[in-house]
Parts: C-alpha cells; structure tokens; sequence
C-alpha cells in the first residue's frame, strides 16, 4: 500500500507551522506535558527490558528530539544507543542537534571538536556519536539506513497528521523497521475512537503485541501505545514513503 497523498507546494503552504506548536510543551498546563512524560517513561521502560549489546533507535518526525534526548541523558545505557532522529524543519532539527550536544550525546570528545549530526546526507563527524539528527523527510525510507530495523521505533506526533490508510501503510512497513522482540511506540488522539482499535488491528496483523497504553483518563488529544514486534523482520519490499503530512 503506496501513502495516497500528493502534497504538492500549495498544501505545503497550508500545513501548520511546527516550529509554534513545538512551543506549548514550555506551558506545563500544555496538554503535550503529560503525553511526553507518557512516551519518555515508555521509551525509558524500552531501554530498561532491552537485552545487552546496541541498541539501534529510529525516531520518525523527531522534531527537537523532547521524547528521546531526556531520557537518554542520564539512562545507564546511554552508551549502548545508535539513535537516528529525523526532522523535516531545519529549524527545528537544529534545535534538536543543539539538544544532543548539550546532553553529551554527539560524540564530541572536547579535544576534535567532532560532531556525530548530520545532514540531509547523512554525513557525521566522530564515530562515537550515539545520536544522529537528520534533517530530511521522516517517511523517506532512503534516510534510515543501517539504524533499522530498530530495537526501539518512535512514530509520535504523526498519525495524528496523515489519512488512516497513511497510518496502515505506516504500522505495515514498521513490521520492517521493528527488530524481533523490539518496541514500537506511537501516538495518536482519540477523538475518532474507533480509530485507536483499527490501529491496534493493523499492528496485530503486521506481527505486533500489545505491550501497554495510556491512561484513558487523560485528555482526548492524548493517546500513548507501545507494541512489541514477535517476527523476525524482513526488509522493506520497495522504496515508496511511509506517509505525507495533511496537516
């Protein structure tokens, strides 16, 4: 299944601007709060249960890398994480790379003055970078290279934001993306309630198990689930995106 959206320049111009809605997880009345801390424990318990050795990281739509960076500071297994974070907006990766210098998480040694970010070409500098902010599109899956299939796969901040075949053709090739015994945690709000089951549908049938969901106490906008890959992953069959942004 091919994503179904053509985004050409005029709905480009009419998707929302980012760079402000990343600005309301500073009001800590913010409804985005409480699902980061539900996908920053999730990411926390995933690294916990994560058997010894490299633990390879692909996070979709990263935006300024709030959900991993964090947790990733002060974790015991920091050392062991290859983590590539993904962000179209160039102003918004960058804060994402300032973020990962400042948690010493860029493989800079204090002596080279060598970097582990890149760019659209991948291109890094030290090799004992552990995290890696590209700027490019997230649903490319030309931009994951050898960092999938991931033993931990973020797909939040995005089902929200494309069409529900989108979101099926998405949760399909992260059967691909997703290391046997790895974790995939996703968001999405749950004003169409009916959508939250087909979701939990399409990972079942794409070789998932439930691992845990949110609190259903929580605002509508808030919708936080992890599954847990049970197949031995193949490669993804072709080249075609994952989804496009409608919003």
């Amino acid at each position: 299944m091919d994503a179904i959206v053509d985004q050409g320049e005029e709905s480009a111009r009419e998707l929302r601007d980012w760079k402000d809605w990343f600005a309301a997880y500073d009001d800590p009345e913010s409804p985005l709060v409480k699902r980061l801390a539900a996908v920053q424990q999730g990411i926390r318990r995933a690294l916990d249960e994560a058997p010894s050795g490299v633990i390879n990281v692909l996070s979709l739509c990263a935006g300024e890398g709030r959900d991993l960076i964090p947790v990733l500071a002060d974790h015991p297994r920091r050392a062991d994480v290859r983590a590539r974070l993904i962000e179209f907006d160039p102003v918004i990766a960058q804060k994402a790379r300032d973020a990962v210098a400042a948690a010493g998480l860029d493989g800079v040694d204090g002596t080279d003055g060598i970097g582990g970010v890149g760019g659209l070409d991948g291109a890094g500098g030290g090799t004992g970078a552990i995290v890696d902010v590209m700027t490019g599109d997230a649903a490319d899956p030309a931009l994951f290279g050898d960092y999938a299939p991931a033993h931990l796969l973020l797909l939040c901040g995005i089902f929200g934001n494309i069409t529900e075949a989108d979101i099926q053709n998405t949760v399909t090739r992260a059967a691909h993306l997703t290391a046997l015994g790895g974790t995939a945690i996703w968001t999405r709000h749950r004003h169409d309630p009916a959508v939250i089951p087909r979701i939990h549908g399409w990972f079942g049938d794409a070789g998932f198990s439930g691992l845990w969901e949110s609190d259903t106490d929580l605002p509508t906008v808030i919708y936080v689930a992890a599954n847990r890959q049970e197949r031995e992953p193949t490669p993804l069959p072709d080249d075609r995106k994952l989804f496009t942004f409608v919003r």
